[in-house]
């Protein structure tokens, strides 16, 4: 499956399943041949729809880079996905889950880029390119039945199952912290549904933007300056519902909140 058309096609799938809300089966059931590099070309065309109805590019995410992620949806591989600026939530903010299908929530830890980064890099390589860190929460919603029995090719294609995210308001340097030894706690509603140290993403997630850079130049690409990169998630995302107040706190970047309402 690599012909333009059918990456045409399953992109308008994919958009047409966001922008109406409704689940549609995974693509491989219909495409049993479609591969991750497939699946990256009708991502990219994805985002080309978005940009076409308004929608400008601000950043990517890190998926799949925490075990705990990896187990909950029986995916092993890092993969990356595109976000944009109607994908921002303020802090403080609400998120409307009935726009979405099964939106779910995780924590994370960002970085801002200040200089292009490309190719192989090295962990001070991508420390000197990022101007700052700080906490975000991610909303997760994967446009396949169930949030589940999909491949990685058919998550790849869906943009990562990118919806969301609240970035927090308390920004540091990326050498003023051990970046791998971040508590970090969810609560929802105030009961802790994921607690975990930053180096479950990825073992530390400047790793993160490492793998993003690699991933990026098999494609031909860099990461930009400028570019807000989420890095992962360090637990097990938790399904919102109307009513749930969420927040994070992670040590030295203080804490992020959002509420979820119809």
């Amino acid at each position: 499956m690599t012909s333009t058309t059918d990456v045409m096609t399953l992109a308008q799938t994919l958009d047409a399943a966001r922008r109406e809300r409704r689940e549609i089966p995974p693509l491989t059931h219909a495409h049993p041949n479609l591969s991750v590099p497939d699946g990256y070309a009708v991502q990219a065309q994805g985002i080309r729809l978005r940009e076409a109805q308004g929608e400008r590019r601000v950043g990517l995410k890190m998926g799949f880079t925490s075990e705990a992620k990896r187990q909950q949806m029986n995916l092993g591989s890092p993969i990356f996905g595109v976000l944009t600026d109607r994908m921002l939530v303020p802090a403080g903010g609400v998120v409307h889950v009935g726009a979405g299908i099964h939106p779910r929530i995780e924590p994370e830890i960002a970085f801002r880029t200040s200089k292009e980064l490309k190719g192989t890099v090295t962990r001070d390589e991508v420390l000197d390119a990022c101007s700052a860190v700080f906490a975000a929460m991610e909303v997760l919603d994967s446009r396949f039945v169930g949030f589940k029995y999909f491949s990685l090719p058919d998550v790849v294609a869906d943009n990562a199952s990118s919806s969301l995210f609240v970035p927090g308001t308390t920004e540091r340097g990326v050498r003023d912290l051990d970046l791998t030894k971040l508590q970090m706690r969810m609560e929802v509603n105030g009961k802790v549904e994921g607690e975990a140290r930053s180096d479950a993403i990825s073992g530390d997630p400047v790793v993160s933007l490492i793998q993003l850079c690699a991933l990026l130049a098999e494609r031909g690409e860099v990461l930009p300056a400028g570019s807000l990169v989420l890095s992962g998630a360090a637990t097990a995302a938790y399904l919102m519902k109307p009513g749930d107040h969420v927040k994070l706190t992670v040590d030295g970047l203080g804490t992020v909140e959002v509420t979820a309402r119809e």
